[in-house]
């Protein structure tokens, strides 16, 4: 890609394109060497687009089966309704192992899909998690820069991928059920710790009550991991189905997000950049490792002693390493 197709993508973006805004998610997902030094210049224009503290960023979890999809379908139509401009992100872990989301969001939302004012990607493959949150930050640039000012990232795993999720979102809610036995069973102090708004999915018909008693249980237990002071997580009903509740739960994210005020915002922002900025040498240091050349000429060997167990775990990772150091590397 030339300079002057960056800086027409940058124009076709700023333009809110679709068409520029899903080529250039493309470009900033890519793993290439090439297409990241494509993706920096692209990006750096986009910086000075984007609307920062305007732009609304919710990352959604849940347990499986809580109808995250239709509750997001729901939620992004009352917001694109309101005059909202509503991006969908995707964060999903199987990706690591399959090389490309199994999610199929717009298969599962397809009313959001067609919807004019709303943007959905699935997860790009980034083959690591710490890629996937590289190119899910980049690609929120991407989509404020062209005027979506509500970003809803969405997470289909349990554990390392909501930490990811918290730490590049505003506002993180979490999707549960009732129904599930014990209704704290599977769901871990640190996702209670990490949620700032949590919804009982689901709540319609008979199992409304049974949704009240478990948002009731759930408060309680967020008494024990919550700090005096601290931030109180509200818990709510909602029927994502029926369109229940919905604008309330909206309401309860809005209300966070004054609890931080501009201040406590932009400090919020500022620390998930610091973070962000570790993550990107992280992720370029791992992706050098791989490159190297000496890395490259000692990498079966190294796994074969491994496997054979002939080559303790700490040896072998002193050799990658002296191989790394030594032999250089092919940038």
């Amino acid at each position: 890609m030339t300079d002057d197709k960056v800086a027409g993508l940058v124009e076709g973006i700023r333009a809110g394109r679709r068409a520029a805004v899903s080529q250039a998610i493309t470009l900033v997902e890519s793993s290439s060497a090439k297409h990241r030094e494509q993706a920096r210049a692209l990006l750096t224009e986009l910086s000075t687009a984007a609307t920062s503290r305007d732009v609304v960023r919710v990352g959604i979890s849940g347990v499986p089966g809580v109808g995250k999809s239709t509750f997001i379908e729901a939620l992004g139509s009352r917001l694109t309704a309101a005059g909202h401009r509503v991006g969908v992100l995707a964060v999903d872990p199987s990706s690591v192992r399959t090389g490309g989301s199994v999610l199929g969001d717009k298969t599962r939302m397809a009313r959001l899909a067609a919807d004019p004012n709303a943007f959905i990607r699935p997860s790009p493959s980034a083959g690591t998690l710490g890629g996937v949150a590289r190119a899910t930050v980049q690609a929120m640039t991407v989509l404020e820069a062209a005027s979506y000012d509500v970003v809803l990232v969405e997470t289909v795993g349990v554990g390392q991928s909501e930490v990811t999720v918290a730490g590049m979102v505003d506002t993180f809610l979490f999707l549960t059920l009732a129904r599930t036995g014990d209704q704290l069973q599977g769901i871990k102090k640190g996702i209670l710790e990490l949620a700032d708004v949590i919804a009982v999915n689901k709540a319609d018909g008979d199992r409304e009550q049974e949704a009240r008693a478990a948002a009731r249980e759930l408060a309680g237990a967020l008494r024990l991991v919550r700090g005096k002071g601290e931030w109180a997580p509200p818990v709510v009903t909602c029927s994502g189905l029926n369109d229940v509740g919905v604008d309330d739960l909206w309401e309860r994210v809005i209300a966070h997000r004054e609890h931080l005020g501009a201040e406590g915002l932009h400090d919020k922002r500022a620390r998930q950049q610091l973070e962000f900025t570790w993550a990107l040498v992280r992720d370029e240091l791992a992706q050098r490792l791989r490159d190297s050349p000496g890395v490259r000429a000692i990498r079966d060997e190294v796994r074969d002693g491994v496997l054979a167990g002939e080559l303790p775990a700490t040896v072998a990772a002193d050799r990658i390493l002296a191989a790394y150091d030594t032999g250089g590397t092919s940038r």
